[in-house]
């Protein structure tokens, strides 16, 4: 039987930036009900592990646990009507809702492992697990690891060549990988639906954008001009699927 995905961009949850959007989310998540949630990777920000912007104004003041609590509080915001609407199935012993929920991390939660490679003191100290994604209820996947659910592969990002970086386009993905795929990291969203198995079904490549109200600095005055919002895909059999794309404005308006 067919099913429904709902698929959760790179959210980049950070100290002092709105977050109530998560909550807008979440409502939207209770009410559609999907069979499979999954959040693409980069929930959390950890902009106290950047390696970029070390020696920068913007850099001061930033702290690992202010990053960690951040990241707690847009999860708890996403997951409480969700918790709240499984729980109220329960009670009233309705059809009951659990969704599948896949978790995969990205390059931002990743910073914390990295942290501890340059830094051997920190093992013991900081962890992934600080973020409480399985204490959430997620399944979670590593860095760059590949899901395949219900035929479709996800991860963060997919890579190519030999030096790793990311595919650069939805086309190319569908063209390298062979299946139908979904990604975040890249900031910008991005459809293939050009081709077809040799039995007549879509493959279909997508790159779902952010998730966010702030404008991120290093985008610049121009690249924060991107579709922000999440993404419902329907009819999931086999590889198949069709998206639909919901802005966050919607989401304001009928969710928050």
């Amino acid at each position: 039987m067919p099913k429904l995905h709902m698929v959760l961009p790179d959210c980049q949850v950070k100290p002092g930036v709105p977050i109530d959007h998560l909550r807008w989310a979440g409502n939207y998540a209770a009410e559609k009900k999907p069979d499979v949630i999954i959040n693409i990777g980069d929930f959390a920000d950890m902009p106290s592990l950047s390696s970029y912007d070390v020696g920068k104004k913007s850099f001061e003041g930033r702290t690992y646990q202010a990053d960690v609590e951040a990241s707690v509080a847009g999860m708890s915001l996403f997951m409480g009507p969700i918790d709240k609407e499984i729980a109220r199935l329960k009670d009233n012993k309705k059809k009951q809702w659990n969704p599948e929920k896949e978790f995969f991390l990205g390059n931002h939660e990743h910073r914390i492992d990295r942290a501890i490679d340059n830094d051997r003191k920190l093992e013991g100290l900081i962890s992934v697990d600080d973020l409480k994604y399985k204490e959430f209820g997620w399944n979670v996947h590593p860095f760059l690891e590949v899901g395949i659910i219900d035929g479709i592969a996800y991860s963060h990002y997919f890579t190519s060549g030999v030096m790793g970086r990311p595919v650069t386009s939805a086309r190319a993905l569908t063209t390298k990988k062979h299946m139908s795929c979904v990604m975040g990291h890249i900031q910008t969203t991005e459809i293939d639906m050009s081709q077809f198995r040799a039995d007549g079904t879509p493959l279909i490549s997508l790159f779902v954008g952010g998730f966010y109200q702030h404008d991120e600095e290093y985008l610049g005055a121009q690249g924060n001009n991107l579709n922000r919002g999440i993404w419902m895909l329907y009819e999931v059999n086999n590889g198949s699927f069709w998206p639909h794309f919901i802005s966050l404005d919607y989401l304001r308006k009928n969710y928050s």
